[in-house]
């Protein structure tokens, strides 16, 4: 056998020289092969298969048992960076660790996923830190240093941010367009993902499926103008799946797939992740689009040196790999990790004094959630298990703590009996045991007898109702109803879950009784000879209830001395990746579990386990203490047990405001967060609970502060006292508001936070550095950042809303000024306010216009200089077809121009001088991309 050839003799040669090496040992075909998302080996140079892509957004996900985290919002729910930090690093020892033992563990991890949660009602708000900038830089930023891990040289593993840009919907995801002005762009969306890479932690990024501002992500030219121009280190931006043939199979935003991944690959796209292993379709498409002249061979080597920039930093071409003694799995350590991180995310909401919990209470635990420990799409398989129940019997005693689910119970009845849950086959029930670490296996087993129909009672079914009509049914054995891929109903699911969930149905009234519509197939449950199935026609079934769940509630709660109703979400079902939610309210059927609980027992808690926020006013109102908590992972109901009992303080913070009602929320597809006043930085209403909030066992109190200015940044210092009889923590904040700006500015905005630990009577006094720059905002006039002269305040306090101390500080900056559009012109994205108009793209490279969405809209232009001689005309730059109106008389008509980028420049009398605001309306298909003004007295 031939010794395979290292890949580079000389260890000690920097990394470039060692990547272009072997990148000059490789031909142009292998070169190619590099660009897909499995990459196959290259034996003669030594060159082993790779594959971007490890899901580890909190533990290793779809790798089989992990430690798992509490979901991302609740990593952001601890405003606690090192504690982050320390949770990277241990999902990073554990993905080398399985490395080791599975080779198809990759080491580019895909987290963690920073886009900002703007929106509540997007369903994949499980996946983010937080709806404001800094707090979700700075945790992306701790994580992400984990995950790198501390070696000088070598990178334990290699974090990919997701998703680059503005994305916060599921709906139409891969077709929708997040209009994202200038100030947005700079001051909110951008700077979530600026940080980590500046900070030398982040391998890369992946954009996102929608467009932004007209143009797909994937050919993004902001990866260029922005995201490499934040670090010298190569970065490396990997597709996300299937993406690069949207571009044209369904955004149709190109005619070819050739033309789409050759302008995806020289906007910046490095890996291909589309068509799952089959790497031929892709590199097929790479080589056409070279030999059509859409790229070069630069263009390549350019994308191929960056993957192998980061396999050289992840240490691949060691002769001894630097990371082979890493033997870091489910430890003491990373259970303990879990459980503290599990503690840190929970968040008291209201509490009139019933927590803690007394010693000798006795408790009734009940609700959907009581006794679940659920998973996400992005979770690893549970290796321990803690729920709410076992938590509290763990906690009071196992006599001290009842249990009541709330599901209704239910039989299903048709012509041809009632439906019926055979009991599996001992060798089922066998393999069912092996395959238990892997719920997906349970569910599409088809060696379990399908359900059926007896003449006599049938099987007493558990029906959740989660919401929107939603449904799940349980057997008694605590198997969810199910369809295989053979289209049969079983008892098979540990849990719902899997891309296509196969475990929901909904009910639809016909005649006297319901269809059962499997929403996994959008087939009908129907009974036929060899079992139940699901069918295009279904049968009529009538539902005999055997007890509401309400019922079992009140008897268990009437009975106890405090009840705690846990409620809230399964992660996989309304609202998830691919699906919204279309409200913020709890599901009906959790809704009258509160209700039934608090009238049969005042003492009553509710427990909000979710992936986002719900509107519950008046369980606020009506209950005595609330908690939420994001699913917590493995030791969720262990950490929840000891926040009720005292044991623990809660000290969570809100990353995201909670809304009073869904009349409070913009569009979904609304980015603009300025014009609709979104976030709590813009919010102008009551919030139910703001953002940065929670309270604590504990009492706190902050000291005058005093500011200091020196060099680039200025410093914040005050004192905190645990003013209570226990050992908390407590997170102070500082925000600032700028006063009499003449720009729309927030509220206030978070500049700077920390998680400290007190125990009784101590003080700590605390100093936020903060930099000038973060007081700006940017200028549309000027095209750049702007700190603006004036007087600001700053505000310390335990939340955005709970502010302690104030302090004003006048800045010298940039004097205001009015746009120089006499000389300089407009942009037309560059407005100040809009009515009715997108932002678009001026060509599929670069450049913006705007275009009106229902065939009218407005935009509005402040303080603009005309110059005190004025000016006597204009000149517009448009395409399409439609009308351009400015002011009362100037009225220029567009017409068609042959296509969206076919742009002409129309020339009108218009006249205006000195200061003012102006208006510009626009009609039809009209895109606008740019204005210039003509002086008086001259004629060009």
């Amino acid at each position: 056998m031939t010794e395979t050839p290292p890949l580079h003799p000389d260890a000690a040669a920097p990394t470039d020289k060692r990547v272009d090496e072997l990148l000059g040992r490789l031909t142009l075909d292998e070169r190619i092969a590099l660009l897909h998302q499995f990459t196959p080996a290259v034996e003669r140079v030594g060159l082993a298969a790779f594959r971007t892509g490890q899901e580890a957004l909190h533990g290793v996900a779809w790798m089989g048992p992990a430690t798992v985290f509490p979901q991302a919002v609740g990593l952001g729910a601890t405003w606690n960076d090192e504690l982050v930090r320390r949770v990277g690093d241990a999902v990073s020892a554990e993905v080398r660790t399985m490395r080791a033992r599975d080779d198809r563990v990759g080491l580019n991890v895909w987290a963690p996923t920073i886009n900002l949660l703007r929106h509540p009602l997007w369903g994949r708000n499980e996946e983010g830190y937080s709806e404001d900038p800094h707090l979700t830089a700075a945790i992306a930023t701790a994580y992400t240093r984990g995950l790198r891990g501390t070696h000088p040289t070598y990178w334990r593993t290699a974090p990919v941010l997701k998703h680059w840009l503005a994305h916060n919907n599921e709906t139409r995801r891969d077709t929708t367009n997040s209009s994202v002005r200038p100030r947005v762009l700079h001051e909110y969306d951008l700077r979530a993902f600026r940080a980590p890479v500046e900070a030398g932690a982040v391998a890369g990024v992946m954009p996102a499926y929608n467009l932004v501002n007209g143009r797909p992500n994937h050919v993004s030219p902001y990866l260029r103008a922005h995201l490499r121009t934040w670090t010298e280190q190569g970065l490396l931006v990997c597709s996300d799946a299937g993406a690069p043939s949207n571009l044209v199979d369904s955004e149709h935003y190109f005619d070819t797939h050739e033309e789409a991944t050759a302008a995806a690959l020289v906007a910046g796209v490095d890996s291909f992740t589309d068509h799952g292993t089959d790497s031929s379709i892709m590199v097929g498409r790479l080589r056409r689009a070279l030999d059509q002249g859409l790229i070069t061979e630069a263009d390549i080597d350019t994308a191929a040196r960056r993957q192998l920039e980061v396999r050289c930093r992840l240490g691949e071409f060691e002769e001894i790999g630097p990371f082979e003694d890493v033997q870091e799995f489910d430890t003491e350590a990373h259970r303990a990790l879990a459980q503290e991180s599990a503690e840190q995310a929970i968040v008291l909401l209201k509490n009139d004094g019933l927590l803690p919990l007394p010693e000798d209470a006795r408790i009734a635990v009940v609700g959907l959630l009581a006794d679940e420990c659920k998973l996400d799409w992005y979770s690893g398989t549970l290796l321990h298990r803690s729920t709410p129940l076992d938590g509290l019997r763990e906690r009071f005693g196992t006599e001290r703590v009842t249990f009541a689910e709330g599901a209704d119970r239910v039989r299903l009845r048709c012509d041809d009996g009632r439906l019926y849950v055979p009991d599996a086959p001992e060798s089922a029930v066998a393999q069912g045991a092996e395959a238990a670490l892997d719920p997906a296996l349970l569910a599409g087993r088809t060696d379990l007898p399908p359900l059926t129909t007896t003449r006599d009672a049938g099987t007493e079914l558990a029906l959740i109702d989660w919401g929107e009509g939603v449904l799940t049914l349980r057997a008694p054995d605590g198997r969810y109803l199910s369809v295989a891929e053979d289209g049969h109903v079983r008892a098979s699911a540990e849990q719902p879950g899997g891309w296509v969930v196969q475990e929901t149905y909904t009910l639809e009234p016909h005649g006297n009784g319901h269809l059962l519509r499997h929403t996994g197939t959008g087939r009908y449950v129907s009974v036929a000879a060899d079992g139940v199935k699901v069918a295009d026609e279904g049968t009529v079934f009538s539902l005999e209830f055997v007890e509401r769940g309400e019922e079992a509630v009140a008897r268990a709660a009437a009975d106890a001395d405090v009840v705690i109703v846990v409620a809230g979400n399964d992660p996989h079902i309304n609202g998830r990746e691919t699906e919204d939610r279309t409200t913020l309210a709890l599901p009906p059927h959790q809704d009258r579990l509160w209700r039934a609980a608090r009238a049969a027992n005042p003492s009553t808690v509710l427990a909000l386990v979710s992936a986002y926020p719900y509107a519950v006013p008046d369980a606020h109102t009506a209950l005595p203490a609330l908690l939420w908590t994001a699913h917590g992972g493995q030791a969720a109901g262990r950490a929840l047990a000891r926040v009720l009992a005292g044991d623990v303080s809660p000290a969570g913070r809100l990353p995201q405001t909670w809304y009073a009602a869904d009349t409070d929320l913009p569009d979904l597809l609304d980015y603009d967060i300025i014009g609709s006043r979104q976030t709590y930085l813009y919010f102008e209403g009551t919030p139910l609970y703001p953002f940065g909030h929670g309270l604590s066992y504990s009492s706190f109190a902050y000291g005058e502060p005093f500011v200091t200015r020196g060099g680039e940044a200025l410093e914040f210092t005050f004192t905190v006292t645990n003013t209570g009889s226990r050992t908390a923590d407590e997170v102070p904040q500082l925000y600032v508001r700028p006063l009499g700006t003449a720009v729309p500015r927030p509220r206030r905005q978070l500049l700077a936070h920390r998680r400290i630990t007190l125990a009784a009577g101590a003080s700590e006094r605390v100093t936020f550095t903060v930099p000038f720059r973060d007081l700006g905002h940017h200028d549309v006039a000027r095209d750049r950042w702007s700190v603006t002269s004036g007087p600001y305040e700053l505000l310390v306090g335990a939340s955005s809303e709970d502010i302690r101390h104030t302090a004003q500080l006048t800045v010298e900056g940039d004097e205001p000024a009015p746009r120089p559009v006499r000389t300089d012109g407009l942009e037309a994205a560059a407005y100040d306010e809009q009515r009715g108009t997108e932002i678009v793209d001026r060509t599929k490279i670069s450049g913006d216009a705007v275009t009106t969405v229902d065939d009218e809209g407005e935009l509005v232009y402040s303080d603009c200089d005309f110059g005190d001689d004025g000016v006597s005309g204009v000149r517009v730059e448009a395409a399409g077809e439609g009308v351009v109106e400015l002011g009362e008389t100037c009225v220029i008509t567009v017409p068609a121009t042959g296509g969206p980028y076919d742009y002409v420049t129309l020339h009108a009398d218009f006249t205006a001088a000195g200061v003012r605001d102006l208006r510009v309306r626009l009609r039809g298909g009209v895109r606008l991309a740019r204005l210039t003004f003509i002086a008086r007295g001259t004629t060009s």
